[in-house]
């Protein structure tokens, strides 16, 4: 079992950046491949960006490629999301969220195959 804990989010106006940060509980991080993904009223939860357990491989959603980067630490057992020139239709509530079936160097898309998640943070961007 594995907790995650998002932080990071807040309000920014269009074309601002702001870093989101999910730390997870235990020793085991880096058995873990990692997601964002994101939810706005009235939709589905939405993929964001994935990154494999070695951090040698990455994916992201069209909507978000060049703006948003993943990456991680191992060491400080922690995976961020820098979120760059940030638009409106960005304003949703963040999750980070955790798959341990992932092979070393593989990422996923897809929510089911996902484990764990954490309670999420919200990002506002103002127009």
């Amino acid at each position: 079992q594995v907790q995650l804990v998002e932080s990071g989010g807040g309000l920014v106006q269009a074309g601002g950046s702001l870093r989101l940060s999910c730390v997870a509980s235990g020793r085991t991080f880096s058995s873990y491949a990692m997601g964002w993904f994101r939810q706005a009223p009235g939709k589905e939860r939405e993929f964001v960006a994935a990154i494999s357990r070695s951090a040698g491989s990455t994916m992201y959603a069209d909507s978000v490629k060049g703006r948003f980067t993943i990456s991680r630490d191992n060491a400080k057992n922690t995976v961020y999301l820098q979120m760059n020139s940030l638009k409106p239709a960005d304003t949703a509530v963040y999750y980070c969220a955790a798959d341990r079936k992932s092979s070393l160097s593989g990422v996923s898309n897809l929510r089911s195959e996902y484990d764990y998640w954490g309670q999420g943070t919200q990002v506002t961007v103002s127009s």
